[in-house]
């Protein structure tokens, strides 16, 4: 038995190495289906947005910015479990979990709470798992069309809780429209 006549899955299959004639090593047919694919999609209709004046319509299953939710009373949901951080296939999520005190209480729900929250936004892949696993709905991917905000060092890219927390007035205006 040869090495040759060996296959690990029974499937063996012969490739034939059969010589190439003049035209077919010219490439010469290939290269002009190429040039008619090309010649085709230049007399066909451009689709082009004017981007700040017009938006594209965007899918019902649009994940945008990430945004940490505040409940109806203006306090942090979060709880600082890091099942976000755990279903997080890109590892963009980092938290550190502190124990509220007493004159904190406005603040956040529970007894703990994650006194560092940061997402990399170079990282994230906007999977939307950080959203499905949290418990106590806490984080949030918006509809919004701006995904990360353009910036030159690669520190800026790492969103705090300065810029994921939901803002008090919008969470106070979100109750406000819930309850009418």
């Amino acid at each position: 038995m040869s090495i040759e006549s060996i296959s690990l899955s029974g499937r063996k299959k012969v490739v034939s190495n059969k010589e190439m004639n003049f035209w077919e090593r010219l490439y010469l047919v290939a290269i002009v289906k190429g040039l008619f694919i090309t010649i085709r999609h230049l007399f066909k209709r451009k689709v082009t947005i004017q981007y700040p004046e017009q938006k594209r319509e965007i899918s019902p299953i649009w994940r945008g910015r990430h945004m940490l939710m505040r409940d109806e009373q203006g306090r942090e949901r979060c709880t600082a479990c890091g099942l976000c951080a755990l279903s997080c296939p890109a590892e963009a999520i980092t938290m550190k979990a502190a124990e509220r005190k007493p004159e904190e209480k406005h603040l956040y729900r529970e007894e703990k709470y994650a006194e560092i929250y940061e997402i990399n936004m170079l990282r994230c892949i906007f999977c939307g798992l950080c959203e499905e696993a949290c418990p106590k709905q806490a984080i949030y991917l918006t509809k919004s069309h701006e995904l990360v905000y353009s910036e030159y060092d690669r520190e800026d890219f790492i969103y705090g809780k300065d810029k994921l927390v939901m803002p008090l007035e919008k969470a106070i205006a979100n109750t406000k429209s819930a309850q009418a």
